[in-house]
């Protein structure tokens, strides 16, 4: 037995699937999710606990919810509101910090961190990176600074608590069903209709240069983070993504669209003039991150986890589109369904 586990973030896109794979575990005795509003969702070995992060009076709760624990899963992230970033400053990165401080001061034995992606500085499109590229991620956008800053956090944090083995999990773009509309919400807009992922309804798709990322199903993402919470040997960071890489050509054959070029530039200033006006939560600063992102060699998490994709990147975003136009979801909070148009 491995004794209890920690979830920070337990009721969001990843933390759902990690509380259900640490919580059908053998190895695993018992989770605790943490989350800032508690879920009517309730597997069986898993107790809840209420604590928001940005609030400076949680870390008291966090080293109390976390004593005894044989190890920390850090998930929570908030990606709203783009129009203020120090709202989000305060839940990523001073609650991550808490969240570390806690770990140390708990005697927690491992820490195992979600970073992102976007937390490389930009790289190249055309060929893979592994872990040494460079995480300082790209400086106009609150995702990806806040997500570098906390990779120099865990810099010092490491040397600071050589007796923590920490984990740094660097997955691609996540998608499931259930989370669907919580994606919607967030990028597109709670009134943006879920037809819009029906095939056939574009006759042409936007193929602007340099937009080539890296997906994969928030399941196999969840299975690399029990390995590396339950492993005693896992250390470091760890590039999660699944083939192909998803590109217009790729979408185009989805939503039976005929890719045509379109200048980065003109898509920017309408994703620009949208967010202004408020009609778009997903802002310009992150469309100029997406564009520079790198594709990643996965390479180590398969040689030192033993870990492997069970699904193709399309099918990941078939399912996903599936769920956004059936307004799929789960009985969380950051999860709950929601169809429109």
């Amino acid at each position: 037995m491995s004794g209890r586990i920690v979830v920070t973030g337990a009721t969001g896109n990843v933390g759902t699937s990690v509380v259900r794979v640490l919580a059908e575990d053998p190895a695993v005795s018992s989770v605790t999710g943490i989350a800032r509003r508690l879920p009517g969702w309730r597997p069986e070995g898993t107790d809840w606990k209420s604590l928001d992060l940005a609030r400076e009076g949680s870390a008291s709760g966090l080293v109390e919810a976390f004593r005894g624990a044989d190890a920390v899963v850090h998930l929570a992230w908030a990606f709203q509101p783009t129009h203020d970033p120090v709202v989000t400053w305060r839940t990523n990165v001073l609650g991550s910090l808490r969240v570390f401080e806690a770990v140390a001061e708990a005697g927690v034995p491992a820490l195992v961190h979600a970073s992102s992606v976007g937390a490389y500085s930009p790289g190249p499109k055309d060929r893979e990176v592994d872990e040494s590229w460079p995480t300082h991620g790209w400086p106009d956008a609150a995702y990806t600074r806040e997500k570098a800053y906390l990779e120099r956090a865990l810099d010092a944090f490491e040397r600071q608590h050589p007796q923590v083995r920490v984990v740094r999990m660097r997955p691609a773009f996540l998608f499931k069903r259930q989370a669907s509309s919580e994606q919607r919400r967030i990028f597109g807009g709670k009134y943006l209709p879920g037809g819009v992922a029906r095939p056939g309804l574009l006759p042409v798709l936007p193929d602007v240069p340099g937009l080539r990322v890296q997906a994969l199903h928030t399941d196999d993402a969840a299975e690399a983070y029990r390995i590396a919470a339950l492993s005693p040997d896992a250390r470091g960071a760890f590039n999660l993504a699944a083939g192909p890489p998803v590109d217009a050509q790729v979408l185009g054959r989805m939503f039976g669209a005929r890719p045509v070029r379109v200048p980065a530039g003109a898509v920017r200033a309408a994703v620009a003039a949208a967010w202004r006006m408020r009609l778009l939560p997903a802002s310009p600063h992150l469309f100029d991150a997406v564009l520079r992102v790198p594709m990643m060699d996965t390479r180590r998490a398969r040689d030192v986890l033993g870990w492997r994709p069970t699904r193709d990147a399309e099918s990941v975003i078939e399912e996903f589109l599936q769920g956004m136009r059936e307004g799929a979801g789960q009985d969380t909070a950051p999860l709950h369904g929601q169809s429109v148009g």
